[in-house]
């Protein structure tokens, strides 16, 4: 018995907003008799169809393009039909509100085919169902809403060959690969009679070691990807006046925060992303680090510790002019023995020495860089060693593809069940059984990215967050 159709769905397509075109999609089965209600016929396959959206009593709601997408060769995989109407977003509305009553009206009989109820789309729905029509596998649909949410060039190139498949198929070759191989532990370990060497015949340490170098690989790649999806956190802090505003103005190439010779100057957080060769920063300027008797400061500075807990990487900011005060060398010293203490070994804490233009030369030795805030002098030098504590490798983006957390997750748990599958080829003896398990724990790790083995709630998840019509 076939499972019962899905009800079909409808939703607003486009963004938020007035814009010259507007567009209503609607996706199900049988949707000849809608059609026939809004326009009069039901489209061509794949042709634009140019005339009015009709209302209940005939009157025109709008005059637009009409297009149909019979099923399976549709983005969902169902019969789609799009509306693409002036972009207002009352006449959005009424066409959306029209379909509803259409569909209701052909189920009380109108004498026209009976319509499945017409519903409005939750978030993620058609790519939902593009996925579960099999037309994008788990990684390619979200690498819909990565396209969508791209805030650089080098991200949105990463995220359309994530769509395209490329990250897919790098998964499929590696699990092609984990399939062969238990091929031949699993015909070993069932005809145990035919006593063949399958380790040395078929060379099985020699091909663990290559598809563990190929999943090397797909890492260094998602990697890079997934950084290009988020970005880091980067936090200037500093004592007051130390020029943690200015620095961000200068990265930032606007004046975001405000600049003045008074201490204490900035009380809140001021964030601005900014990106350096497609990579985006999130970097944030907070309040001057010191004891402080005003409460509305102390409360800024005990928000500077919260997100510098939090950082990617931190860039500890001096001023160059006050090396030789004694009390500010100590509270300097301090500051960095309190991050030292709170943050991971994992998050850099790079030395930055500001207003190195009223004092040249006067850079300490050590591994920090020197820089003019006002003038920009040394910022390109700053800017490529934020690159490198974010790991980006330089030339790295034409052939990433973007990844998630999730997505990074589930290499490094194939790459430990291929690092314990490798330990089960012996010395002294290979444990096959054990061997073949890590395999098959190895390609149920990989099928996650693609949706292969999934939970339901996993699918929940990802799919809400996507923007509703899409």
């Amino acid at each position: 018995m076939q499972p019962p159709r899905p009800d079909p769905i409808v939703a607003i397509a486009t963004a938020p907003g007035r814009g010259a075109v507007g567009i209503v999609r609607v996706s199900g089965h049988a949707l000849g008799p809608l059609a026939d209600a809004l326009l009069g016929r039901l489209p061509a396959p794949r042709v634009a169809a140019y005339g009015p959206f009709r209302d209940a009593d005939g009157s025109g709601i709008d005059h637009g393009l009409a297009l149909h997408f019979p099923a399976p060769h549709s983005y969902t995989g169902e019969d789609v039909l799009e509306l693409q109407a002036h972009g207002g977003p009352v006449v959005l509305q009424l066409l959306l509100a029209r379909c509803l009553t259409a569909a209701a009206e052909v189920d009380a009989g109108t004498g026209a085919a009976r319509l499945p109820r017409l519903r409005l789309a939750r978030p993620g729905e058609f790519t939902e169902r593009a996925f579960l029509n099999d037309k994008l596998d788990l990684a390619q649909a979200e690498a819909v809403m990565d396209l969508i949410d791209a805030s650089t060039e080098a991200a949105a190139r990463s995220a359309s060959r994530s769509l395209a498949g490329e990250f897919s198929g790098a998964i499929h070759t590696l699990r092609d690969g984990l399939i062969h191989l238990r091929m031949l532990i699993e015909a070993t370990l069932d005809f145990p009679e035919e006593e063949i060497d399958v380790l040395s015949t078929h060379d099985v340490r020699g091909q663990l070691s290559n598809l563990k170098q190929t999943l090397a690989d797909v890492q260094a790649r998602a990697r890079q990807g997934a950084l290009l999806r988020e970005g880091i956190k980067v936090v200037i802090a500093g004592q007051p006046n130390a020029g943690k505003s200015s620095l961000l103005n200068a990265l930032a190439g606007a004046e975001l925060a405000i600049v003045t010779p008074i201490a204490g100057t900035t009380r809140d957080v001021v964030q601005q992303t900014i990106q350096i060769e497609g990579v985006p920063l999130h970097v944030l300027d907070t309040a001057g680090l010191r004891q402080s008797e005003d409460e509305v400061e102390r409360i800024g500075i005990e928000r500077a510790w919260a997100h510098i807990a939090s950082a990617d990487a931190v860039l500890l900011l001096h001023d160059l002019t006050r090396l030789q005060d004694p009390t500010y060398q100590v509270e300097d010293r301090h500051i960095a023995a309190e991050m030292a203490a709170q943050l991971p070994r994992s998050v850099p804490v790079l030395h930055v020495w500001n207003k190195h233009d009223a004092v040249p030369g006067a850079l300490p030795a050590g591994d920090g860089i020197g820089l003019s805030a006002k003038t920009g002098d040394g910022l390109e030098a700053l800017r490529q060693r934020l690159l490198a504590l974010a790991g980006w490798q330089a030339g790295a983006e034409g052939g990433v593809f973007i990844a998630r957390q999730r997505h990074l997750q589930a290499l490094a748990r194939a790459n430990d069940h291929l690092a314990a599958a490798e330990a089960h080829l012996g010395p002294p003896a290979a444990a096959l059984d054990l061997l073949a398990e890590e395999l098959r724990l190895a390609q149920v790790a990989l099928g996650e990215i693609t949706g292969e083995f999934s939970a339901d709630d996993l699918l929940g998840v990802i799919f809400s967050r996507f923007c509703i019509g899409k």
